[in-house]
């Protein structure tokens, strides 16, 4: 992964030819860089209830290989980008930890599509996050967030044998940090739910 990482953009107001606002959620495991992806795109100052964690989380919170992760989102991160003058995505990212998995089904409502994020070297993390979307019926994306201490180099076919990803859901690399990387997982999300839209209009 690039070492750089984008900074905060200038607020922005939403567009006055803003029509379509979809709901997007991303979701996956503790660690896996949700709130940096929410936090790189968001054309707005991102709302995150990130708080340090505390000797209270040990033994709770699974924190293996996370060796540099100090910070934990404790409710859900909420972040606004517009892909054109007319659509506008509402990102939320929700926390990765089991112990707040309760609040998953809640933040589906109303979801229009999803983007998995997932962490390789914790890769069985990311099962749950695909089974609940895959029980809601709401359409995703699995986006591999890269880290730099990653020796893995899993290819992203290995990667979707693992995850029994079905063919028809996209499955790309990128990396959270960067902007233009989590904009493009954005663009994969809606080019997906565009498909599958046309799909059911053709379908008799």
């Amino acid at each position: 992964m690039d070492s750089a990482t984008s900074e905060l953009p200038a607020r922005t107001p939403l567009n006055d030819a803003a029509e379509t606002g979809l709901k997007i959620v991303i979701v996956g495991g503790f660690g896996a860089g949700k709130t940096t992806l929410v936090r790189s795109v968001s054309e707005i100052r991102p709302l995150n209830t990130e708080e340090v964690m505390t000797q209270a989380g040990v033994g709770v919170d699974e924190t293996a290989g996370l060796t540099t992760k100090t910070t934990t989102t404790v409710a859900f991160d909420f972040g606004r980008i517009s892909l054109s003058d007319r659509v506008v995505l509402y990102l939320f990212g929700a926390p990765g930890q089991e112990r707040f998995w309760f609040l998953w089904d809640r933040l589906f409502s109303g979801t229009l599509g999803a983007v998995v994020l997932v962490d390789t070297r914790r890769m069985s993390e990311s099962w749950y996050a695909i089974d609940r979307l895959e029980h809601h019926g709401t359409p995703f994306v699995v986006a591999v967030n890269r880290f730099d201490d990653d020796i893995s180099a899993f290819s992203l076919d290995e990667i979707r044998q693992a995850l029994s990803l079905p063919g028809h859901v996209p499955l790309i690399d990128c990396d959270a940090r960067v902007r233009s990387s989590g904009k493009n997982v954005l663009i994969a999300l809606v080019d997906h739910l565009y498909e599958l839209a046309m799909a059911r209009e053709l379908t008799p």
